[in-house]
C-alpha cells in the first residue's frame, strides 16, 4: 500500500483494511462493532487475508461472526511436533496412529504397522480398510465391522458438508471397492466410541485392543487413536513377543 504518512502506532488502518478487503468502510466499521449485518464466508476471507490471519484466527473470526469455522487444509507432507512424534514411538509397543479429519494417515507407529499391516502405500486409514488385503483378513469380524466404520466416516462428512476433500475420498474408494459402494449407499450415520477392536495376526495370534481417540488441541481435525491391550486377552504378552521377534529380525 501507498505510505500514509506517519503512524502514532503499527498495524493498518480502518480504512485500509476495508480497502485490501474490498469492502465499505462503514460496513467494516459496523462488523467491528458487531452490530447485526449478513456477513458472508467471502468477506470474512477476505478480511482474513487482508490481516494475514493465522488458521485459528481465521476460525476464531468465523465464531465471532455466528458462522461455523471452515475446516483447514489437507495434511499432506505435513511436520508432526517432535513431542506427538515421540508420543507415538513411546507408545510402542502398543500400536498408535494419528489421523486426519478425512481419515488421512498422518503417522503411524512402527507397532502399528506390525499389528495392522499398514505400509508406505497406505494413506488413507478408509481405503485401506476396504482395499488392502492384508488389513481385511486381520480384523477378526470385519463383516460386522464395516457398516459401523462407514456410517462413523458419514458422520464426519455430515460436520463439513461440501468439503471436497471428503467428496474425494469416497469416489476415490467408490471406484475400487463396490462392497463401500452399497454402504454408503444405505446413508447410515454412526457416531465414535471408544471401542474393542480384535485382530488376528498372522505371526502373534489373537491380539485385542481397547481404542481411544484423543483429539489434538493445536492441529484441529486432527486425532491420535492409541489401542491398549484388552485385559485378561493375552495381548499385552504377545504384543511383546511380537515387538522382540520384529527387532531380532535382520533388516
Amino acid at each position: 500500500m501507498a505510505a500514509g504518512g506517519r503512524r502514532r502506532t503499527p498495524g493498518l488502518r480502518r480504512e485500509e483494511v476495508a480497502a485490501l478487503a474490498g469492502v465499505g468502510v462503514s460496513w467494516y466499521t459496523w462488523l467491528e462493532q458487531g452490530r447485526d449485518i449478513n456477513v458472508s464466508a467471502e468477506v470474512l476471507d477476505a478480511i482474513s487475508g487482508a490481516l494475514r490471519l493465522t488458521e485459528s484466527e481465521r476460525a476464531h473470526l468465523y465464531v465471532l461472526a455466528g458462522l461455523n469455522p471452515p475446516p483447514g487444509g489437507v495434511a499432506r507432507d505435513v511436520e508432526v511436533a517432535p513431542e506427538l512424534r515421540r508420543l507415538l514411538d513411546e507408545w510402542a509397543p502398543r500400536p498408535a496412529v494419528l489421523q486426519d479429519r478425512y481419515w488421512n494417515l498422518i503417522a503411524v507407529n512402527d507397532a502399528a504397522r506390525a499389528v495392522f499391516g499398514y505400509d508406505d502405500a497406505d494413506h488413507n486409514c478408509l481405503i485401506a480398510f476396504f482395499t488392502s488385503a492384508r488389513n481385511r483378513r486381520m480384523h477378526a469380524h470385519w463383516e460386522l465391522v464395516a457398516p459401523t466404520v462407514v456410517a462413523a466416516f458419514r458422520a464426519d462428512a455430515a460436520r463439513s458438508p461440501g468439503d471436497p476433500e471428503f467428496d474425494r475420498v469416497v469416489d476415490e474408494l467408490s471406484a475400487l471397492s463396490p462392497e463401500f459402494v452399497a454402504l454408503w449407499e444405505r446413508h447410515d450415520v454412526g457416531v465414535h466410541l471408544s471401542a474393542v477392536r480384535a485382530v488376528r495376526h498372522p505371526e502373534a495370534g489373537d491380539l485385542v485392543f481397547d481404542k481411544t481417540s484423543l483429539a489434538v488441541a493445536d492441529h484441529p481435525g486432527w486425532h491420535l487413536l492409541l489401542y491398549a491391550p484388552h485385559p485378561g486377552t493375552g495381548t499385552e504378552d504377545r504384543l511383546a513377543r511380537l515387538a522382540r521377534v520384529r527387532l531380532a529380525a535382520p533388516a
